[in-house]
């Protein structure tokens, strides 16, 4: 498997409610307009407004990492009034596991699948 998959879990700072919504919004926008192998950014929010789940998939990890320069600031504003983990799945490359060193981030290889 190629594409690269991720699950980021946000827990959301209290009183922060509104600049993420602002910050996630614009993300989304910003993905829209300049990302080239992005499959999917959803954000998820639950039912108190807490918490929020981002589901990514891209082409590749480099895709990955051209979405993450298209977010520009936005990144820095988000981990700001957050706490975050995320796991990765299926991508071993050592360049990005380096460049989340430091972050709540979990490698998972598939084990059984049921398509591609």
């Amino acid at each position: 498997m190629s594409r690269f998959q991720a699950m980021v879990r946000l827990k959301i700072h209290r009183g922060k409610l509104d600049e993420f919504k602002r910050i996630a919004e614009e993300s989304v926008r910003l993905s829209r307009e300049k990302d080239n192998g992005t499959v999917r950014y959803d954000i998820f929010l639950n039912d108190d407004e807490t918490e929020a789940v981002v589901y990514e998939e891209f082409v590749n990890a480099d895709d990955r990492l051209e979405h993450l320069t298209n977010l520009g600031e936005n990144v820095g504003a988000m981990l700001a009034i957050v706490d975050m983990s995320a796991e990765v799945w299926a991508h071993a490359d050592l360049e990005l596991r380096a460049s989340v060193e430091g972050f709540d981030v979990r490698f998972l290889e598939p084990f059984a699948r049921l398509g591609d």
